[in-house]
């Protein structure tokens, strides 16, 4: 029989154990830095966005919790080669799947294989870890960079 449950849990495990894109960019052109101070995750991104606006590349480092890193291993596989529109699109999609209420309905398609991370939603404690990542993503798509603001949970 297939349980979601352990397939959440599954997908959880392994983007943390093996994050994808879970590195410094040489020449990133936009940046951004997040931090959860209820539990510690910190994340750092780096995106290089062209002059069409398509994110080319895009990279984390950081530490904090299994959920924290695997939604920002997942986010970097989702976002690369999006739009900065599609990309703000999924963000929006991404949140509201975590923060709906039990009877509203959210965007499968649109998020693919995010949509393992709607058991989150199940402990909302945690939701703050899994989109920490994706308001770094927010703020550097809207052209902060590192340092000047770093993006925070509360």
């Amino acid at each position: 029989m297939f349980d979601i449950e352990d397939l959440y849990q599954d997908v959880v495990i392994d983007h943390n154990r093996r994050p994808r894109n879970f590195r410094e960019l040489d020449s990133p052109n936009r940046t951004a830095e997040g931090f959860n101070p209820l539990c510690g995750d910190q994340v750092y991104l780096y995106l290089h966005v062209d002059d069409s606006e398509i994110v080319r590349d895009i990279g984390f480092t950081g530490a904090g919790c299994a959920i924290s890193k695997a939604s920002a291993s997942m986010m970097t596989e989702a976002i690369m080669g999006k739009s900065v529109d599609e990309s703000e699109k999924i963000f929006d999609a991404f949140r509201h799947m975590l923060t709906r209420g039990p009877d509203e309905e959210f965007d499968y398609e649109l998020l693919g294989d995010l949509e393992f991370l709607e058991g989150v939603a199940k402990y909302p404690v945690r939701i703050k870890c899994a989109v920490l990542s994706w308001h770094a993503l927010n703020s550097a798509l809207n052209g902060n960079q590192a340092g000047e603001q770093t993006v925070s949970t509360e």
